[in-house]
């Protein structure tokens, strides 16, 4: 199966989108969009700066994980990854959208 980004809407209403790898793994998420146009914008921005190491913000949290953003050029964080174990899975993790984002198909789950 082939990485896809789901575009869905949470409980408030809001719209949202997160990276699917092939195994189905959530490897980034997005925060709450109030037009759905912004939160295609969102996706586009993910698949134009995925493919740049300076745009990740690669994190410990402070439970001992290991975390990543995606950031836009302006700064602005436009996905989340999960918390990862270790460095290196958070590193896969990053490798991975790097790989899946520019391609992956929009599997749009709020018509």
């Amino acid at each position: 199966m082939a990485a896809k980004f789901e575009l869905y809407t949470d409980k408030t209403g809001e719209y949202r989108f997160r990276l699917k790898a092939g195994n189905g793994e959530n490897i980034l998420a997005s925060e709450g969009y109030k037009q759905k146009a912004s939160c295609e914008n969102g996706i586009e921005s993910v698949r134009k700066n995925a493919s740049e190491d300076a745009r990740y913000e690669r994190k410990e949290t402070a439970a001992g994980k290991y975390m990543f953003n995606l950031k836009a050029t302006n700064g602005q964080v436009i996905g989340t990854s999960q918390s990862y174990t270790s460095a290196s899975g958070r590193d896969n993790g990053i490798e991975s959208v790097k790989k899946n984002a520019p391609e992956a198909a929009v599997d749009d789950q709020t018509a």
